[in-house]
């Protein structure tokens, strides 16, 4: 029973990040920095499915990328939001293009933040764990 209580509590103390982003060169490198600090990561590029990776990995923050194959980061917000489970579990937009009228779209539709490429691995990770609410 302690033991069982005691894994609970681990579980629950876990950050979970999935990246969902098609660059695989931003996939490895936040992966890497994230594995680095402790986070169990889990990595999606197909905009498609993303819902379905979501659902199955369970993750406690995402990384979305705007612009992705099959379908658009702003879709796939939409569609997170939607679902109970997801509606305030923090998600960070990245994006290529800096337009103001992407970050309003996408803090309008339910992103908790936003940035744009390139950026700091360093400013995402710290960004991540400010919003998990596990500040270093």
């Amino acid at each position: 029973m302690q033991g069982e209580i005691e894994r609970k509590t681990e579980e629950v103390n876990i950050r979970h990040v999935l990246i969902i982003e098609d660059e695989p060169n931003i996939i490895e490198a936040l992966s890497f920095i994230f594995l680095r600090d402790g986070w169990k990561v889990d990595a999606h590029s197909d905009g498609g499915n993303a819902m379905t990776t979501a659902i199955q990995t369970g993750p406690n923050a995402i990384i979305l990328d705007v612009m992705l194959p099959n379908k658009s980061g702003f879709e796939i917000l939409e569609e997170l939001r939607a679902v109970p489970e997801y509606r305030e579990i923090p998600i960070l937009m990245l994006t290529a293009r800096g337009q103001t009228k992407d970050r309003e779209l996408a803090l309008a539709k339910g992103a908790t933040q936003f940035m744009i490429k390139p950026f700091s691995n360093a400013e995402v990770l710290r960004t991540m764990n400010a919003l998990v609410g596990h500040e270093q």
